[in-house]
């Protein structure tokens, strides 16, 4: 063999070599690259991995031109048997007995209140509206007067205030004690507040008040943000009845 074939002998051994890994390699897939896409199989963008912001469940129409509202609660035996109540009034049937109902939900100020507040609205409210609300506020002439006196005041339309009175009654739960008026008994102002308590968290003593007609139980009421959030409520507090013990009649 000749001298010069034997020296470049190794260097063609390892170029044939170098050949050869070269070759595997260009077989192997890319772990950088991205997958193939099958033939016939359209290419879609990537989607973001961060999850999309959930909407808020208590979001409601917001409120203007107030601090916040109060939930008026009425203790509808007590309203059918004071003698406000007229003949064949629905919230009194004898065959539906209730026991909470909602009197009515107020904008309400740090101090004070408004009310028969200016309105594009109209002062009639529809019988429609008055339907949806038949379970918790059984009286269309309640509801007219409540949107003339106070739901003009809350900077919302007719449909989107009393949207927010449903959800603000859906907000609060009932204590199992008072939820259908069917027998009477005797608490404190402050029994009945710490039910109401225990049932809602969130709620606070200073955010709800107990009122009275004489020695019975007349209303509870309960401060809300314009979002419908508990709240505490200094002035509204301050108005709740101080007895020691009040009847709570039962639906008769």
């Amino acid at each position: 063999m000749p001298v010069t074939l034997r020296k470049s002998l190794p260097l063609l051994i390892l170029a044939a070599l170098a050949f050869g890994i070269y070759l595997q390699d260009r077989g192997k897939p890319d772990r950088d690259a991205p997958p193939a896409t099958p033939i016939g199989t359209a290419q879609t963008t990537p989607q973001s991995s961060a999850p999309a912001a959930p909407k808020p469940s208590n979001a409601v129409p917001r409120g203007t031109g107030f601090d916040f509202y109060v939930l008026s609660l009425s203790w509808s035996p007590t309203f059918c048997q004071s003698g406000q109540a007229r003949d064949g009034d629905p919230q009194c049937v004898k065959d539906t007995p209730r026991g909470f109902v909602v009197h009515g939900l107020w904008p309400q100020n740090e101090s004070g209140y408004p009310q028969f507040c200016q309105s594009s609205e109209p002062e009639r409210v529809p019988s429609a509206i008055g339907r949806d609300l038949a379970a918790f506020m059984p009286s269309m002439g309640l509801i007219g007067h409540q949107w003339r006196k106070h739901g003009t005041c809350s900077g919302l339309s007719q449909t989107d205030y009393f949207a927010v009175l449903a959800a603000a009654w859906n907000r609060v739960a009932m204590p199992k004690a008072y939820a259908d008026g069917r027998r009477m008994q005797n608490d404190s102002p402050k029994d009945i507040e710490d039910a109401f308590i225990a049932a809602n968290p969130g709620l606070s003593p200073a955010g709800i008040a107990v009122t009275c007609d004489g020695r019975r139980l007349d209303e509870v009421r309960i401060c809300m943000t314009r979002d419908l959030q508990f709240r505490t409520c200094g002035e509204v507090d301050r108005q709740a009845c101080r007895i020691d013990n009040i009847t709570i009649p039962a639906a008769r």
